[in-house]
Parts: C-alpha cells; structure tokens; sequence
C-alpha cells in the first residue's frame, strides 16, 4: 500500500498521461508479464520439467501446504502435472511480491518506451543516458537470482550455496533485504523518471506528454 501510494502521489499524473500511449502501454504490459514469469521461475514456484527424485509424483496431484516466504509462512496451492511435466505454486506471498516488483518494472519499461516514441517523433538520438540509468537499476535488480541460478548449475550446489540462499532461498533473511532493496530502487528510479521528465529547463520536445 505505501508503495502504490509514493507512486500516485508522486507520479500518478505522468503515468497517467503515459499509459494513452498504446505502444508504451503494450511494451510496459509485455514487460511486466514477462518479468512475472522469470520471477516466479527463477525462485522455483514455476518449473517445466522438474527434476525426477524422491517425493515427485507420477499423477497430477494438488495440495495445500504451509510453506515459508520471506519470513512468514503462507498457505501454498501446490499443483503438478507429470504428463506435461509441469509444477507451479502459488500463495499470497508469492503473488504480492511478484506482482509488485512485476509491475513496477513494467511501469519503468512503459516510460522508456514513451521517451524512446517522443525522441523519434523529435528525430533525437542524444538523449538517452536517463532510459540508460532505468533499464540499468531494473537490470540490476533482476540479476541476482539469475546469477545465483547460474552458479549453481556451473560450480555445484555445494560452492554455489551462500549466493543462493541470499538471492533465490525464499526463507532467507538476505533474500528478503534484496525484495526490499529491489522494490526501493524500482521506485526511486520511476520516480526520478517521472521528475526528470518534468523539469522546467529540459527541451519541451522530450518531456512527457499525452499520447498523439
């Protein structure tokens, strides 16, 4: 909630004007889906052929279980279906968080997008550190479970262990303080969008504006 309210108070009218746009607006929700899906697969709650081992079962099989997520425990929908093979949770945890920083990376991509439209119509090519800083910060924040999957998989489970419990470990204390750190720099970096685009002294070709 304190989220969504720092991002209408301080950029709702920007976002507004912005999502108009039906290029950005595809882009932004393009971006957003797509961040979902990599999220929820990175940390294990989406998996296309789940390893075979102990505990997998042959049939379809459905359960509720209570599961840790950031600290807390969840009521966890667990479903899998061998014959695709596919396995998939979910719990109000997970979702939260994954449509939260989903979202706000989507926000971001829908406001380069706009700014990238703008300076074309403009013929600018020159202004482009500020989409540089945005898809920068929303990079950084989406490597770190990337690079820890990574690791696992080139060094082994052993040596790759203390990067994957801060990253990817969802009952990780560190790997809660890099959810928080995520969502602030997320934040920060729309709403230093959104006021850069509303600077008095910069061009008025390149500011924000409603869609054409």
């Amino acid at each position: 909630m304190l989220v969504g309210y720092i991002i209408w108070k301080d950029a709702g009218s920007v976002l507004r004007a912005v999502y108009r746009d039906r290029v950005a607006r595809g882009f932004g929700i393009g971006v957003t889906i797509l961040t979902a899906i990599f999220f929820t697969t990175v940390t294990g709650y989406l998996t296309f052929l789940p390893q075979e081992g102990t505990g997998i079962p042959h049939e379809t099989t459905i359960t509720v279980q209570s599961v840790s997520y950031q600290l807390v425990m969840w009521p966890t929908l667990e479903v899998y279906l061998p014959h695709i093979p596919l396995f998939t949770a979910a719990s109000p945890g997970v979702i939260i968080v994954v449509a939260m920083l989903s979202v706000l990376i989507g926000l971001n991509a829908m406001l380069i997008a706009r700014h990238w439209r703008i300076e074309e119509q403009a013929g600018m090519t020159e202004t482009t550190a500020g989409s540089a800083a945005v898809i920068g910060s929303c990079t950084c924040g989406c490597c770190g479970p990337l690079v820890a999957k990574i690791a696992v998989l080139a060094a082994g489970p052993s040596i790759a262990a203390p990067v994957y419990w801060v990253f990817v470990d969802t009952a990780s204390p560190l790997g809660a303080l890099f959810i928080v750190a995520s969502t602030v720099l997320f934040v920060g970096t729309l709403i230093y969008s959104v006021k850069t685009a509303r600077r008095p002294d910069q061009d008025q070709s390149t500011s924000i504006r409603p869609a054409d």
